[in-house]
């Protein structure tokens, strides 16, 4: 019996389960996957906008990859400081695949960053997908003006959620206070800044548009911002991606340009998403009772794909700030660590230290390739390091009789949630969300969600 543990319960993560399980070429095996978290599925369930219920339904798919008979879900297990390192779990298991993503955010390292009312974009999603390390945050959203610095999903999906009516969320799993907040909201400007031009934002199509249909809202760029870069006069030569993002871009600049219908007026046009380029952030404008604005310095193309400071300063007013510039993997105990690139070093998937391969320790996902791509790009990412493990399987040091991976996690100081741990978490939810006369609402916090997964063993 070859034992593996898969640490996180994300897509990486459940893909590579799915891999290993699918294959033929080791039959007798067993996967577990162990997440911190007692809910599995990682950034589908708390990184996914509470909108976006198609990719959300992603959490299907993956549902039955830890329904398989060969795979156990385990969740409330600590892995990394304070809890299990690598060389603890491979007296457990034959093999560990780390596919613990990239858990913080990058900083600007710019001055006024960390005054009251800046925050980064993680936190402010933390907070409205009801993360259970997110339950002291508190959004009050009396803010005017808010700046969103970054131009890629999810400073999309955070200037969708601050202009986005609460009537149109209460169908979703949001939780109350995010829902009650975004109700009491008074954020009229949301503006969204890049450093760089139209064309290389990374952003994708479909996220742009839902910009563009939000009731009550109104999308503004400045055409002389577009006009700057040099490949959005003629977008040929870009990907497919960017030049469908021009061409939104170039249709909301026309309209922008063409003369105001005197019969339309502003009536119901309550918010507007203001889409900036070419500004780079210099400073956070504030004090002790919070940010009032944000100093960007006027960027142009370089000619070599980047571009140069022109000394030329702006101030955007906001009094929240939330920026939206990257995720970075964290180190984990016992395993080497890039620190410029924020991954583990790897060949196919096996770690690597000094070059040499780590026996039965690899890493899928982020902390593998960096945060790079979207959800399907995990798929070959898992596959690749399922096959690197498989054919060195017989060469694992599988240990004949040794505890039960569950018992041994127990005795190591871990309360392991199960799968039906899971299951009444998930009918908690949907009894919470009836009792408030909507659907399935999330429990926002970590003692709601124990509580709720321990229903499942007492009734055991």
């Amino acid at each position: 019996m070859l034992r593996v543990a898969v640490i996180g319960s994300g897509p990486s993560g459940v893909y590579t389960a799915q891999s290993l399980t699918e294959q033929q070429t080791v039959p007798d095996i067993e996967v577990y996957v162990l997440d911190r978290l007692p809910c599995p599925y990682g950034l589908v369930r708390y990184g996914v906008a509470p909108d976006h219920e198609k990719i959300k339904s992603l959490q299907n798919n993956l549902r039955t990859v830890l329904e398989h008979p060969k795979v156990r879900f385990l969740g409330n297990v600590e892995v990394g400081a304070p809890g299990l390192g690598a060389e603890e779990l491979r007296e457990i298991f034959d093999a560990v695949v780390f596919c613990v993503g990239a858990a913080t955010d990058r900083h600007l390292g710019i001055p006024g960053e960390e005054l009251p009312g800046s925050h980064p974009a993680t936190e402010f999603v933390a907070w409205y997908s009801a993360h259970p390390d997110a339950a002291a945050v508190r959004f009050t959203l009396a803010a005017r003006s808010a700046v969103v610095i970054g131009v890629g999903n999810v400073a999309v999906d955070v200037a969708r959620m601050l202009s986005r009516g609460a009537d149109e969320l209460a169908a979703t799993d949001m939780p109350q206070g995010p829902l009650g907040a975004l109700a009491d909201s008074r954020v009229e400007d949301v503006w969204m800044v890049g450093r760089r031009g139209p064309s290389q934002a990374k952003f994708t199509t479909k996220e742009l548009r839902e910009l563009g249909s939000l009731p009550g809202t109104e999308v503004l760029v400045r055409p002389a911002e577009l006009a700057l870069d040099p490949a959005y006069r003629d977008p040929g030569g870009l990907p497919a991606v960017g030049r469908r993002n021009v061409e939104v871009l170039r249709g909301w600049a026309e309209r922008a340009a063409a003369p105001a219908d005197p019969d339309a007026g502003a009536a119901g046009r309550g918010r507007r998403i203001h889409l900036r380029f070419f500004l780079r952030p210099a400073e956070v404008l504030g004090d002790a009772t919070g940010v009032r604005a944000v100093r960007f310095e006027r960027t142009a193309p370089d000619g070599h794909g980047g571009v140069t400071g022109t000394g030329e300063f702006e101030d955007i007013e906001g009094q929240l700030v939330l920026r939206s510039v990257g995720y970075r993997g964290t180190p984990q105990p016992g395993l080497p660590f890039d620190e410029s690139t924020g991954t583990v070093p790897h060949l196919a998937g096996r770690v690597l230290r000094d070059g040499t391969p780590l026996p039965g320790v690899y890493v899928a996902g982020w902390i593998k390739r960096g945060p790079t791509g979207v959800i399907g790009t995990n798929r070959p990412c898992a596959k690749e390091t399922a096959l690197s493990l498989l054919a060195d399987a017989p060469a694992l040091a599988e240990r004949g009789g040794a505890e039960d991976p569950l018992a041994a996690l127990i005795r190591a100081g871990q309360r392991p949630v199960p799968w039906p741990g899971w299951l009444a978490i998930e009918a908690a939810e949907a009894e919470w969300g009836r009792g408030l006369g909507r659907g399935t609402v999330k429990l926002p916090d970590w003692a709601g969600l124990l509580e709720a997964a321990q229903a499942a063993e007492m009734t055991r």
